[in-house]
């Protein structure tokens, strides 16, 4: 089914969610809100595929995604990221060694709330922490072939993990609040939030492109679009804004973080799965 992103229904379904998010004030709740309208565009789907994003309504595409994956075009990135998720350091410490269970089974604890900094701290920014820290450069956030690459293989060493995004105090929330107030805001040429899309209309086509649904996406991050073009979920989030005739914001700064934080929330208790193809 097609609808126009600047439609009545749009409009009105937004206002609503705002509305009643305001009322009951919960993160949970505001997950109960959004699965209820992914209810109504896509019935009948169980939430455990929305993982799958736009996938799980093409069987098409779920067979040249599982096609791709037996073969991937990008494991020479994965293969450089491997390399330097182990390479010593000059102090003859790993990045590995800066993380529980030497980095598995913990990228879904990401984003975090630190109490003490009181900022959320991504996966990306622990790995530049862990550089710094044992005197080392840190990478570049939109680097593909150093800090994608490394994400890419990394937390692929946590897939089957599932998300875990704890907010458990009042500077957490406040971050929580803070991404939620940027995912409704319209911005750009085009007068758009990412809620026009992947909230009020997630599940629908809009021109040729099925939309997918807010809550699943952050777990199968980063992605390679294409087969080759590998993008984190900050890069992407910088894409989206250039396609809507905005000026993207920098990775790594205080709103794409409080954004991330409260995306990556809203898939608590699905699987991680990264590294993935998407087209």
């Amino acid at each position: 089914m097609i609808f126009p992103l600047h439609s009545k229904r749009s409009f009105l379904l937004i206002l609503l969610v705002m509305f009643s998010s305001a009322c009951v004030a919960t993160p949970e709740n505001d997950r109960k809100q959004y699965l209820d309208i992914f209810a109504q565009n896509i019935p009948g789907v169980p939430v455990s595929e929305y993982v799958h994003g736009s996938m799980m309504l093409s069987q098409d595409a779920r067979e040249q995604f599982n096609s791709i994956m037996d073969f991937p075009p990008f494991q020479d990135s994965l293969d450089r990221g491997k390399t330097i998720w182990h390479r010593t350091f000059s102090n003859g410490k790993k990045l590995e060694d800066c993380f529980k269970n030497r980095g598995e089974n913990i990228a879904g604890n990401y984003p975090y709330y630190d109490e003490t900094t009181e900022r959320v701290i991504t996966f990306e920014m622990a790995i530049n922490q862990c550089l710094e820290i044992n005197g080392e450069m840190p990478f570049n956030y939109t680097d593909v072939d150093t800090m994608g690459a490394l994400t890419a293989y990394a937390r692929g060493l946590s897939d089957g993990m599932l998300m875990n995004i704890q907010i458990t105090s009042p500077g957490a929330r406040e971050k929580y609040e803070k991404g939620k107030e940027f995912y409704f805001k319209r911005i750009g040429q085009y007068n758009l939030a990412c809620a026009s899309c992947h909230l009020t209309h997630g599940g629908y086509y809009f021109r040729d492109e099925l939309l997918s649904p807010t809550i699943g996406q952050a777990v199968h991050y980063p992605v390679f679009r294409g087969g080759e073009r590998l993008y984190t979920l900050q890069m992407r989030y910088q894409r989206c804004m250039e396609a809507v005739g905005a000026t993207p914001l920098e990775s790594g700064s205080e709103t794409l973080n409080n954004l991330e934080f409260f995306h990556s929330y809203l898939s608590n208790n699905l699987p991680l799965n990264s590294a993935v193809y998407r087209r």
